[in-house]
């Protein structure tokens, strides 16, 4: 009879959920394998095991917050009649997302990582492409609605999802220094003050 290996002792979905919610708080730096052991109720032999290193965790988290991420903000950008709304839900969505909830730390993780948050080692690859991430989906955005009639042909489509790209990064912030949703959500409708009229 095959020996099928002693079976885990834990949830590996609610473990990684854990740890992303203590690198997505302290960043990567600051949190250490103690912290990380006790918020995912394990040892450390079984996160090597399971995970691999910290940075291998690391990544794995940050994929985690950044499907996470694409649900709650992102893809709202495609559920509005035009995209000037889409974009406005994006913002609107970032808004209550970001401040701190009674389960989530505030601001972004994958724009912490900016601000000290950030790993060494090939993780910061993975910290870019979840940035590029959002920048993409504006930009798809924005070219539908330059190609569709409803932004003037000459928009420069780069230089407006970075506007607004930079405007998310910028809440994120914010919230992270103590920014509520009511603030949050004036920011947005300021920036859609800057949709380009056709």
């Amino acid at each position: 009879m095959p020996n099928k290996g002693r079976p885990r002792e834990f949830d590996r979905d609610a473990a990684l959920h854990s740890a992303m919610l203590v690198f997505w708080r302290k960043g990567f730096l600051a949190t250490s394998m103690n912290d990380l052991c006790e918020a995912m109720e394990i040892r450390a032999p079984s996160l090597y095991a399971a995970f691999g290193s910290k940075e291998d965790l690391y990544i794995e988290a940050l994929r985690r917050y950044n499907g996470l991420a694409h649900q709650l903000i992102w893809d709202r950008i495609d559920g509005e009649p035009t995209v000037q709304e889409g974009v406005r839900r994006v913002l609107l969505a970032a808004s209550e997302v970001l401040p701190e909830g009674q389960d989530t730390p505030s601001g972004c993780m994958v724009n912490l990582a900016t601000m000290g948050h950030g790993p060494i080692g090939t993780a910061p690859d993975a910290v870019k492409a979840a940035r590029l991430d959002g920048l993409k989906a504006l930009r798809s955005g924005i070219e539908r609605a330059v190609a569709s009639g409803e932004l003037p042909h000459g928009t420069d489509t780069e230089r407006l999802s970075r506007f607004y790209m930079g405007v998310i990064q910028g809440m994120a912030v914010q919230a992270y220094d103590g920014a509520n949703q009511e603030d949050l959500a004036g920011m947005a409708e300021a920036a859609m003050a800057a949709w380009p009229v056709k």
